[in-house]
């Protein structure tokens, strides 16, 4: 289906003991690579609007499927989605591709994953683009401990960590009708409790927003999770305390230049501390809600295009 509405085709590659299922263009343009990485729900197709302009901007754009998501493999072990596994998997892509280090664009938990690679790998990184997610600072308690103290149980990041599978089975049983009320345009995501992220969302008959997508295009998502499930991607999240404590000897600092693109209407909130822990960083704000590639494409690659031409 990515092939009939203009995306490239896919090809697994092995890399770091998993295979990443990879969609890449512009290998004409070797030598200037840039990777991007999708979050939560998502798929490399939610870069769909980038690849053509990265392209034709002179860039070898290279967009995986995580470990998880979409054909690439889903390891059972939950500790094989820690920040460690994932960012090696990137390192291991750049290996596999021939690159010293790239570009890495990501949003949503792709952002988490290109902020962890920057710390963990920094010399694989020449440049740093996040979407939504600002820099996390690792703070003296583990995360999720306190998500739960501040937020309560029904915060859908401890529920996903106290109550395993059971968020797995109400999405895979709803895959369609969860999709399709999340992409919405210029929609918050809602409370943070299962009760609206998960069984609402999930079971809703009216969407609320306007689509965020075509019919055609949330196929693409609705095929992939309807395949792999959702069981490896909700394993990101629970590995965030693990991902906390292997973060604990690491300097925090990321010298990298970076760009920080934030949605106005999004509400996952601005970083008070982000020019202390990323002090080469410049932030843009764009009129949409968490989505902000698919939102604002031609705006999003205006944005990129014009501070990498810097």
């Amino acid at each position: 289906m990515l092939k009939t509405i203009d995306f490239p085709a896919p090809t697994l590659v092995s890399v770091n003991g998993v295979e990443l299922e990879v969609f890449e263009a512009g290998r004409e343009n070797a030598g200037n690579p840039i990777v991007l990485c999708h979050g939560w729900p998502e798929h490399a197709y939610s870069w769909r609007h980038q690849v053509p302009a990265l392209v034709a901007a002179g860039y070898h754009v290279i967009v995986p499927n995580q470990r998880g998501y979409g054909n690439s493999s889903r390891p059972a072990d939950v500790t094989a989605y820690d920040i460690d596994h994932l960012t090696g998997d990137l390192a291991a892509l750049l290996d596999h591709y021939s690159y010293d280090d790239a570009t890495f664009v990501g949003h949503d938990w792709g952002a988490m994953v290109v902020w962890g690679l920057a710390l963990l790998h920094p010399s694989r990184v020449s440049k740093v683009i996040n979407l939504s997610l600002p820099y996390q600072e690792r703070g003296e308690r583990p995360w999720i401990e306190v998500m739960e103290q501040v937020f309560g149980g029904d915060h859908y990041f401890v529920h996903f960590n106290r109550q395993p599978g059971v968020a797995d089975a109400i999405l895979e049983k709803n895959t369609y009708s969860f999709l399709r009320n999340l992409f919405r345009i210029n929609t918050p995501l809602g409370d943070p409790g299962p009760g609206m992220m998960i069984i609402n969302l999930a079971r809703a008959e009216a969407p609320l927003g306007d689509p965020l997508m075509s019919d055609s295009e949330l196929a693409v998502f609705v095929s992939a999770f309807e395949k792999a499930g959702f069981t490896g991607s909700i394993n990101w999240y629970r590995n965030l305390d693990r991902n906390w404590q292997l973060l604990a000897d690491v300097d925090p600092v990321i010298q990298h230049p970076t760009l920080m693109i934030h949605g106005g209407r999004d509400l996952i909130p601005k970083s008070e501390k982000l020019a202390a822990f990323v002090p080469n960083v410049d932030v843009v704000t764009l009129d949409c809600g968490h989505w902000i590639q698919q939102e604002k494409p031609e705006e999003t690659n205006r944005t990129i295009l014009q501070w990498l031409d810097r």
